[in-house]
């Protein structure tokens, strides 16, 4: 059996790269997934594999599958998948968000390359996108099969529950603990049999005003954008069960974040995303060797779609993956 080698060359987007749907279980629910694998893919050679993690609200469908396809096509196989509870992938509550679920999706893509005939389970690396950022930064601590590790405007859902994003969506202490109460009080709703109640991070946000979209961080009415007029798709998770919104205020994907040492660590976020104090926080936490790579002039949600920054992020993760994995 041979083994594949990847190549680093600034390459467009690809149609060449085979794609087929998988899937694998996490604790009952079936988590469905798009393993992509390389152009002029050969039987009996193993190959360096990724597991490509979405963000908050995203399906396989729309950036991480942008980035695992690129990857691809760089050669190296490419996991994409819908996270539990959403999508495609089974859960109950749907449209919900577990940050416990969406860290053991991880670790049960990485068994699924493990055991998988034509990657190399020794060269299997992580990339996360915004939330999925910070979940593949989060369980990458203490996953020591995922060798190498990156981000790309990653996202602390922990803090920005808890919090808000940046100083336009800063949340009050009294608004917070008001949030807790809500989530509680659906938790019991659902106990007893009731409707599950959905919560929208901006329409039901009394900060934010839609006619004033001053009122609203950029990340926000970007991410509006894309998801509704870009790449749009009707699996998006436009709201989320509120009775899941306390397991996100109590996510703090960073605390152990040097553990990743000695293995590398890579981030890369826009100059102009109002989240790059979270991909800044990261790396000052992080041990060696790390690297924040800042793009000049884009936002959070350019590193999703805009031809003047993807192909450089794809360029700059194809180099990193070649040479850690």
């Amino acid at each position: 059996m041979t083994r594949a080698t990847p190549h680093h060359t600034t390459t467009p987007h690809s149609k060449d790269t085979a794609m087929e749907q998988v899937t694998f279980q996490n604790k009952g629910n079936t988590v469905v997934g798009n393993l992509f694998k390389p152009a002029g893919f050969e039987q009996g050679t193993t190959y360096p594999a990724i597991v490509v993690t979405h963000p908050f609200g995203a399906v396989k469908e729309q950036v991480s599958s942008t980035y695992a396809e690129l990857l691809a096509a760089q050669g190296f196989i490419t996991l994409v998948f819908d996270a539990s509870y959403q999508g495609e992938s089974g859960g109950e509550p749907h449209f919900s968000e577990f940050p416990s679920a969406r860290v053991e999706d991880i670790r049960r893509a990485v068994d699924f390359l493990s055991i998988h005939p034509d990657v190399d389970e020794n060269r299997i690396g992580a990339l996360g996108i915004c939330a999925g950022g910070g979940y593949t930064v989060n369980v990458s601590q203490t996953e020591m099969r995922i060798k190498a590790v990156a981000g790309v405007s990653t996202f602390d859902i922990g803090s920005a529950r808890r919090d808000g994003v940046g100083p336009l969506g800063k949340q009050s202490p009294e608004y917070r603990t008001d949030l807790l109460k809500r989530s509680g009080q659906a938790r019991t709703r659902e106990a007893a049999g009731g409707e599950v109640e959905m919560f929208s991070l901006i329409a039901d946000n009394p900060k934010f005003d839609m006619n004033d979209l001053s009122t609203i961080p950029v990340m926000y009415q970007e991410g509006y954008k894309y998801y509704s007029e870009i790449d749009p798709n009707p699996r998006f998770m436009g709201a989320f069960a509120l009775s899941s919104l306390s397991q996100q205020m109590a996510f703090f994907p960073f605390e152990g974040i040097e553990l990743i040492s000695p293995r590398p660590l890579l981030l890369i976020a826009g100059s102009e995303a109002d989240t790059l104090y979270m991909s800044q926080d990261a790396i000052e936490r992080a041990k060696e060797p790390k690297e924040l790579l800042v793009l000049d002039g884009a936002s959070h949600i350019d590193l999703y779609w805009k031809p003047e920054y993807v192909p450089q992020v794809a360029d700059r993760l194809t180099e990193f993956f070649a040479k850690n994995l």
